[in-house]
Order: structure tokens, then sequence, then C-alpha cells
């Protein structure tokens, strides 16, 4: 604010991308008059997605994914101190008034996104609660039963995992219940502490529903979300099905005979890949998903994608890319798979859908291709929201119930 230092987000690769970047982005402070730029929180595991300077100009905050949850933080020197102290949450934007109060948009995992704010500078000390402000669906959560998550943890190949599962409602523990695994984008997206409208409607239900932030997930070190560079299929996919056991043994009421997956983007990639390498699921919905790593370089917007997480050019590395395809392994897909795909999609084009769907009926397996006009990478149009959440529930409804 004093015009004297510029606070920006950076990161150091030589091959970076924002279209889905495995290297965490961390603040760095340059003097405005020039010089050599520093990093404040490079030691923080977690991505920094935000940074804005306190209104009295002595502190860059920043918010950072950590363990599924997205405080904000100020760096000092070697250390960072959390300011919100509902620290299962996620904090998508804020802003700090001239009295240090910090306006925050907030969510966790009973509250769709709301506006809070965090009160005066005791909040720095990070001993001040977040207070609400604006709730706009205030009157319609009081009509509703929403399910908290429970949270559980296991180790594979060397990697803490961490994950969640959201129970159906109503649960009755001594009964079996189909369960539904739900795959974050990405890759180095996180699954975390924010409201999922899908994941309530399944549990809503009779769904218990899993989370995992297999290795390539941001929010636990550099380490972890280098996990699946040049290795789409390996150690994920790995860790998501050590997941699903470890879940099975500990939440009994988990019907190992009744499982579906789904996911978008990357999450569409994986569960089009998990279905060409298990048959443990009955039932699998992929939306906006990848299905050749060799098209999809020469169709999509994100050419630099393959660059950073698969190393160089296709011509350079065909092999690699064409093993890591589902297609390629359109043999072994038993599981009925609906495709779920926007006609605008220019990040993932259409066409990725439409060669798993012409390989899937080709080979007889029960599946469905449906396309949404004007739609890009993602569903965005309230009516085709509802239904394709329709659509998703009907799905699993005819092979899970």
């Amino acid at each position: 604010p004093d015009g004297s230092q510029i606070a920006y987000l950076a990161t150091t690769r030589d091959v970076t991308t924002i279209d889905s970047v495995a290297e965490d982005a961390h603040v760095w402070v340059i003097p405005a008059r020039g010089g050599t730029g520093v990093a404040l929180n490079d030691y923080h595991k977690g991505r920094t997605y935000s940074v804005k300077w306190s209104s009295n100009g002595k502190r860059p905050l920043l918010t950072a994914g950590e363990k599924g949850a997205t405080p904000i933080y100020h760096p000092i020197n070697s250390d960072a101190a959390i300011i919100n102290h509902d620290y299962n949450s996620q904090i998508t934007s804020f802003s700090s008034a001239k009295n240090l109060v910090t306006a925050l948009i907030y969510s966790d995992e009973t509250h769709p996104t709301e506006v809070r704010i965090l009160p005066g500078t005791n909040g720095f000390e990070g001993n001040s609660k977040t207070l609400p402000l604006n709730q706009p669906n205030s009157n319609l959560l009081t009509q509703l039963q929403l399910s908290p998550m429970r949270e559980f943890s296991f180790t594979n190949d060397g990697f803490d995992i961490q994950g969640w599962l959201v129970p159906p409602l109503n649960l009755d523990e001594k009964k079996k219940y189909p369960v539904i695994l739900y795959i974050h984008g990405g890759p180095h997206g996180m699954h975390g502490y924010s409201f999922n409208a899908t994941v309530q409607a399944l549990a809503a239900k009779g769904y218990g529903v899993l989370l995992i932030n297999p290795r390539g997930s941001s929010g636990y070190g550099q380490k972890f979300s280098d996990g699946c560079v040049n290795d789409w299929g390996g150690g994920d996919y790995r860790d998501l099905m050590r997941g699903v056991d470890v879940a099975l043994e500990k939440f009994p009421f988990l019907d190992k005979d009744r499982m579906g997956v789904m996911g978008g983007s990357y999450g569409g990639y994986m569960t089009n890949w998990i279905v060409t390498q298990t048959n443990r699921f009955k039932a699998a919905i992929a939306s906006a998903s990848l299905s050749n790593l060799i098209s999809f370089y020469s169709t999509s917007l994100y050419q630099d994608l393959l660059h950073a997480e698969f190393a160089g050019f296709p011509w350079d590395n065909y092999d690699k890319l064409w093993e890591r395809s589902p297609l390629k392994h359109i043999k072994n897909v038993k599981t009925p798979t609906m495709l779920v795909h926007g006609e605008a999609d220019n990040d993932v084009h259409i066409t990725q859908a439409e060669e798993m769907y012409t390989a899937l009926k080709m080979r007889g397996v029960d599946t469905m291709l449906v396309r949404y006009p004007r739609e890009g990478h993602g569903i965005r149009e309230p009516k085709h929201r509802v239904d394709n959440l329709q659509r998703v529930l009907d799905w699993f409804e005819k092979y899970l119930k």
C-alpha cells in the first residue's frame, strides 16, 4: 500500500503451466524500485493460491491449501501463522480493510459459499474466529439434512494419504450401503473441507462417498504433488485402490459388492483408467474425461500440461503416453460407464469422450454419452446441472441399488 514493495506468486521450474501445474507456487516480495525477489514461504507445505497486502502494509496475507483446508496465513521469516481459526474450511478469496477486519469467501463441508469476517487485529495472532456476514443459503439449510465427513488416513508406498468418508444419511451401521469413489480433478487438485452438492445428494440417496487425495494432490508438499508426474495411472491409482480397501475395513457398513466410481477432468481420466484396470466397480461416470493422451495433445488447449506432466512432446514420448491412455486397455472393460461432456469444451475436447464411448459401444459394454450444448470444461447452466445430477443418480441407482 505504500508503494515500496510488490508481492506476487511465482514458480521457478523451466516448464510449468497454469493448465495443471505440479509445482507449488509461493509468495515472493521484490522492492518496487527493482532488485531481487525473495521467497517468503517456500518452506510451506501447502500450495499458495492468492496473496494480498494487509491494509496497513505491514505484511502480505496469503491463502494456501494444506491437508484439505485452505486457511489464511501471514508469513513471518521462516514460519507461517494461521489467521483463520476455523481451520477445517476453505477460503477462496479475502480482503483486508483499514481497521484490519478481513472479509472472507468461506465454505466448509456443511456450509455452501458465504461471506464471513475476521474481526480486528487479534485475528492476526491466530486467536479469533470468523463471524458470518452474509449467508444466502441460511433458510435453505434449515430444511436440509447434511452429512458431515469422517476423516481417515493410511500409508501407501511410503506416502501418507488423507481421505474422508461422507456417510449416507440416517446411517444404520448394522446395514450395508453402496459406496461411490469420487475422484478430484487436476491432477493437482485437493479434496477437503468445502461444500459439494453432488456428494451431499449422493449421501441423501443412501450412498457412502469416498474422497481420497492420492499422490499428485496439492496441499501435502512438493514431493507429494510431484508423485504422479510422468506416472498418471501409476502410484495415484494404487493410492486410490488402497484407500478403498482401507475404507471398507474401517467402515464395515460399506458394501464392497456395490461400488461405483466417478470424477471430472483428471478425475474423469482416472475413472476411465480404473475401469480398464479393475472390474471391482459396478458402475462408472466419467465427466470431461481424457481417454487418449496422444489425440488429447493435438485437440486441447493444454499442450503444456503434457510437457510438464510427461516431460516432453508426444513424438518423443509416444509409447509412455499410449501406455497410460485408457483407450489402449479398452479390451479389459466390463464396467457400465456413462460419459458426460460439454460440446464447447476446449480444454478437453469432446472427441475424448467420443473415442471412449465408441470403443465401449463396439465392445458391447453398457455405456451412454451425454452431450451438453454450450458447456465448456464443466457443467454450469442451472438446467444442465439439474439434468446431470439426475442422470448421475439414475445411473448409480440402476447398477448399485
